[in-house]
């Protein structure tokens, strides 16, 4: 007696279809991250077109989250390996473990409380009202603004300004090349980095808090943007600032860097400070990666973090937040500083 045949399962002729359509895909949105990666992991002097897109490298965690999403169904164990690694690498840029932290003190150290505030102005077309609240509001001490013009000057008087930060040094101009800083404590200025375009002013500072007292020097950073012919200033821009900011003493430099924390100029920067230890970067170390300050309105671009608050190893740091302010295409941080007495 014959047995009867087992029935055949049926095939599903599709599910092969899918599963090489989702590898496919994903190697095709993989592919120009990988790319792209590859200058992000390369500290060179890249020509002008890859350091513009370096700014945008926090971005590409979105694609390279997409390639491993469609490798997953197309179950190719090497695509899934591959784009996960590639994910793995972008958050680790995103969330980087070696970027500067304050050192501890000495027992005993005293330390002052400053609030800071700065802001590119854009022109002086920024919100001053705005500006002023942001002040108010926050407790702000210090504040350091870019691209200052005489008009946005009067504009900042009218709204009270100087009977909060009633001490101030500045150099108003129409062209983009204007700073100011202004302070609850007396300012002393001293000096201009040298051989910039705009002008980045060191001034002296003693801040008080609880019958101490503490010095810093602030410097006003704006550099060149890296377009066109003026990339090689740029760098030279950060040079100086990186030889500032690795001088003695209590050093806070904060301003417009046009230059992100994916930028090998600028990471070079934050390896310059003294006794073998880096600078802090106050937004990378509050986990500001994703916190734009750059563009807030005008171009359609993603934003991107080209204002920093940067100190030297010794000052913490904490309260970090960044704040539209209308008028302006960036944006006005703040943070909280403590600084070292002495």
């Amino acid at each position: 007696m014959t047995e009867p045949a087992a029935a055949l399962r049926p095939t599903r002729p599709g599910r092969p279809r899918a599963s090489i359509a989702c590898s496919v895909f994903a190697a095709l949105v993989a592919l120009p991250v990988a790319s792209a990666s590859l200058f992000r992991a390369i500290d060179v002097e890249w020509p002008l077109p890859v350091v513009q897109a370096l700014a945008f490298t926090p971005w590409l965690t979105v694609p390279a989250g997409i390639a491993l999403g469609l490798a997953l169904p197309g179950r190719r164990r090497w695509m899934v390996m591959t784009t996960a690694a590639l994910l793995a690498v972008q958050l680790f840029w995103l969330f980087p473990l070696d970027y500067g932290r304050p050192v501890a003190l000495k027992d005993g150290t005293a330390t002052v409380p400053l609030k800071v505030m700065s802001i590119n102005t854009e022109f002086g077309e920024a919100d001053a009202a705005r500006i002023v609240q942001l002040v108010r509001d926050n407790g702000v001490q210090l504040l350091a603004l870019q691209e200052f013009s005489p008009a946005l000057q009067e504009r900042l008087s009218t709204e009270g300004l100087d009977a909060l930060l009633s001490h101030r040094i500045s150099t108003p101009n129409n062209d983009g090349s204007g700073a100011a800083v202004y302070s609850v404590f007396p300012l002393s200025s001293e000096g201009l980095l040298p051989d910039t375009p705009f002008r980045m002013a060191a001034t002296r500072v003693v801040v008080e808090g609880s019958g101490t007292k503490a010095a810093l020097t602030l410097t006003n950073v704006h550099t060149l943007p890296p377009v066109d012919e003026r990339i090689s200033q740029w760098r030279s821009d950060l040079l100086k600032i990186s030889h500032q900011a690795g001088s003695q003493g209590n050093q806070v430099l904060m301003g417009d860097y046009n230059a992100t924390y994916d930028h090998a100029e600028f990471r070079a920067l934050l390896d310059e400070g003294p006794d073998g230890n880096k600078l802090v970067d106050v937004g990378t170390a509050s986990w500001g990666r994703f916190s734009p300050t750059w563009p807030l309105e005008g171009r359609a671009l993603p934003g991107v973090v080209i204002d920093h608050v940067v100190t030297s190893p010794r000052i913490a740091g904490s309260d970090y937040s960044v704040h539209p302010v209308p008028g302006t295409d960036h944006a006005a941080l703040i943070a909280q500083l403590s600084i070292p007495a002495g």
